[in-house]
């Protein structure tokens, strides 16, 4: 009989530990396997913001007021908060302390875009604090607000009576694959976009695809407001005019 060789109890450990692996990779390489992952993480988000309350707010305790989120631009980012009024409703109410808005702009931190989570936290946080009309809660940006506004606005549809992108564009995916859930939300959301036809920096071609997409979509009450002469400041006309403000305040999210 031949005499078996010894192996040391270090080698069997080894071999012993190896062995399940390697049958492991023979049995799973060349199939595709059903697996799943989870992780919990935790992030703590803020933003400053200016907060602008309308002249009336403390002498009616009960009174519910129309809330007006304004996103700015790439050029306000930063935190100098004084910016953020350098255009837009923020620079209006200035000169205007009739502004009949709870008006609210963030200001976006240098080297960022808008997040969608963050202006939604923030949004909860006032309407927690102040006396805000939970069926008129408007929302409006100009260029880089004007993209996260029509983010913002296509992916909760439901938390907004009105929205208008300035100058932005977005992703018709989230018009195309809405959340079933919401789908009526979106189609009942009144839309002004507005733009201008010379714009060098977001051409006009982004706002138009939105608001088609929109349409194609169903959505009932949607425009698109092109300026003939306008580059890509089409916001100071637009904010300038009064019927825009109208027009928010005769919109309700019932």
């Amino acid at each position: 009989m031949k005499k078996l060789s010894r192996i040391p109890a270090p080698a069997l450990l080894v071999l012993a530990a190896a062995l399940p692996v390697m049958s492991q990779t023979a049995e799973t390489q060349g199939r595709q396997q059903s697996r799943s992952f989870t992780k919990t993480v935790t992030e703590t988000v803020g933003a400053r913001y200016l907060l602008f309350l309308p002249r009336g707010y403390a002498e009616a305790p009960e009174r519910q007021w129309p809330l007006l989120v304004f996103l700015h631009g790439a050029g306000e980012r930063g935190d100098d908060l004084e910016m953020v009024a350098k255009h837009g409703p923020p620079k209006l109410v200035k000169d205007q302390p009739d502004f009949p808005f709870i008006l609210v702009s963030p200001q976006c931190p240098a080297g960022g875009r808008w997040s969608d989570a963050v202006v939604l936290g923030l949004i909860d946080e006032v309407m927690a604090d102040q006396r805000v009309d939970p069926a008129r809660v408007y929302l409006t940006g100009l260029s880089m607000g004007g993209y996260g506004t029509w983010s913002l606005g296509l992916t909760h549809p439901e938390r907004f009576a009105a929205i208008a992108p300035i100058c932005g564009g977005g992703d018709v995916v989230k018009i195309l694959l809405a959340d079933p859930e919401k789908v009526r939300a979106l189609r009942t959301l009144p839309v002004r976009a507005f733009h201008g036809a010379k714009d060098p920096v977001v051409p006009p071609v982004e706002s138009e695809r939105m608001v088609d997409a929109l349409k194609r979509f169903g959505a009932r009450d949607v425009q698109l407001t092109v300026y003939p002469e306008a580059q890509h400041d089409a916001w100071t006309e637009t904010y300038a005019n009064p019927e825009l403000y109208e027009w928010f305040l005769s919109h309700r999210r019932d």
